[in-house]
């Protein structure tokens, strides 16, 4: 999970809400721990508690770089085309940069006059020698500091303006979530004039879990969370969630336990960039006209189900997101139902820079008048589509020879966490009932359905026990999902 900060002007029609001059907006998107002892207390403090925090916020597909053009395309995969992260999947790919780079939401902002700014991950393939390599600057940008490949905290390398920049071991001058926090602040400093968008995208908590130095020894006696379906096998599911070992072994525990740990103290070095970009914005008299929006672009498990650590998988605690707005005309202190999906993000700057969103692609929808205006929930989505294309490897894991070819993020114990037939496409809703329908695009056509309203651990496939009458329905509604676009993913 990756931090993505914006800062752009705002706009838009909400009925009776006064439109301010061109707004900023900052995006921030990784991880947000939860409980007392959060690592990002600054974050919440600064942004949730100024403004709004969905409860229900869900990326449309559980890994980074389909959910990461998901988010900047404002369309599901299935129109986007991006299936996995890497390149043959479409990552950052020509196809990508050709159909889909200048349909994303920095390039209509740009054409409104925006000054453009990124710093951070882009894509998991972003810089491969057979993509433009680090001369490729998407369109849409005026100011580029993208990482090369996928997370690092060290060692890595920047396209600045297409130019290479590499980066070592020092802590004061490589350390990357600071190395974001000040070009951020020297852009604020050296911005003319609004309006202007910034996306900060520093890449905790994604491992390698490099913590800076003054963190390293940070929640040193933390564990990951132990209830709800921590270490319960997950036996009426998907073969590749079956297979795990449960209990698990002592090694994994240990495992995802050091992994949450550092996780979090990487997420330290976030909160600051959080709490220095807020500060530099005060400093210019820009706070006051900025939306600032904080998410991630997908969840994360820690032992449930028996799975040690990754996501990709259709549970709520790999595709539900934190997303928190502050900005103007938003009411502070404010706890909202409505489901938000990260491909509700592009419309919503749109909307807010005043641009027709409907002279886009995009298959989500401007959720503003839900920041502005009193929440009327029949009036909001009621159901939308979850889809994976699942990675395998074409040789046996050597560690893992028994597993045969085909599976993929192979963990402690020979966990795997992927395979090429992990691939399902859901219908989740959340009125009249809470359901989640899934098939598989396997052999089986396996199919998972909860009840999230009883079972909200999703401990519990129902599929076998039901009225078959509803399968067909929910199948019914998934195909219509699987070939929409546009305005037709909207009803």
């Amino acid at each position: 999970m990756r931090l993505r900060s914006k800062v752009l002007p705002m706009h838009t029609g909400a009925p009776g809400w006064c439109r301010p001059e061109p707004p900023a907006f900052i995006f921030v998107s990784h991880f947000i721990g939860k409980g007392p002892q959060t690592p990002m207390k600054k974050t919440q403090a600064l942004i949730g508690q100024q403004g709004a925090s969905f409860t229900n916020a869900f990326t449309v597909t559980p890994l980074c770089c389909p959910s990461r053009s998901s988010l900047l395309s404002g369309r599901y995969p299935h129109n986007h085309l991006v299936r996995n992260n890497s390149l043959e999947g479409n990552c950052s790919s020509l196809a990508w940069q050709k159909t889909q780079e200048p349909q994303a939401f920095p390039v209509y902002l740009q054409k409104q006059g925006y000054q453009t700014f990124y710093a951070g991950k882009y894509l998991n393939q972003y810089g491969h020698p057979a993509a433009g390599g680090v001369q490729h600057v998407p369109v849409g940008w005026n100011y580029w500091n993208a990482l090369v490949g996928n997370s690092r905290y060290y060692n890595y390398t920047l396209s600045a303006n297409g130019q290479e920049e590499r980066h070592g071991q020092r802590y004061q001058d490589d350390y990357l979530t600071d190395l974001i926090a000040n070009r951020s602040l020297d852009f604020l400093e050296k911005l003319a004039r609004p309006p202007f968008l910034m996306v900060l995208a520093p890449p905790a908590a994604h491992s390698p879990w490099t913590a800076a130095p003054r963190y390293a020894t940070a929640y040193g006696t933390t564990k990951a969370p132990r209830g709800g379906s921590f270490n319960v096998p997950g036996k009426d599911k998907h073969w590749l969630v079956r297979q795990a070992r449960s209990p698990m072994a002592n090694t994994s525990i240990a495992f995802l336990d050091k992994a949450y740990r550092e996780r979090w103290q990487t997420l330290l070095s976030v909160d600051d960039l959080v709490e220095r970009v807020m500060g530099r914005l005060q400093d210019r008299d820009l706070l006051g006209s900025t939306y600032v929006f904080y998410t991630s672009d997908n969840g994360y498990h820690a032992g449930q189900f028996s799975l040690p650590i990754d996501k990709r998988q259709l549970y709520e605690f790999d595709i539900r997101v934190p997303l928190l707005v502050r900005g103007p005309g938003i009411k502070a202190n404010q706890t909202r139902p409505e489901p938000i999906l990260n491909i509700d993000l592009g419309p919503t700057f749109l909307d807010l820079a005043g641009f027709n969103v409907s002279q886009t692609a995009m298959d989500g929808q401007s959720f503003l008048p839900l920041l502005v205006t009193p929440a009327q929930s029949g009036e909001w989505r009621a159901d939308f589509l979850v889809q994976y294309t699942g990675e395998g490897s074409l040789d046996r894991d050597p560690a893992c020879p028994a597993l045969g070819p085909g599976v993929a993020q192979c963990f402690p114990d020979c966990v795997c966490e992927d395979a090429f037939n992990n691939t399902y496409a859901c219908v989740r809703a959340l009125r009249p009932h809470g359901l989640q329908y899934c098939e598989f695009a396997d052999s089986q056509t396996f199919v998972e359905l909860y009840n999230l309203t009883a079972d909200p651990l999703q401990l519990r496939n129902v599929a076998r026990s039901v009225d078959p009458s509803l399968l067909e329905v929910l199948n019914q509604r998934l195909i219509k999902f699987l070939a929409c676009a546009g305005p037709s993913c909207r009803i």
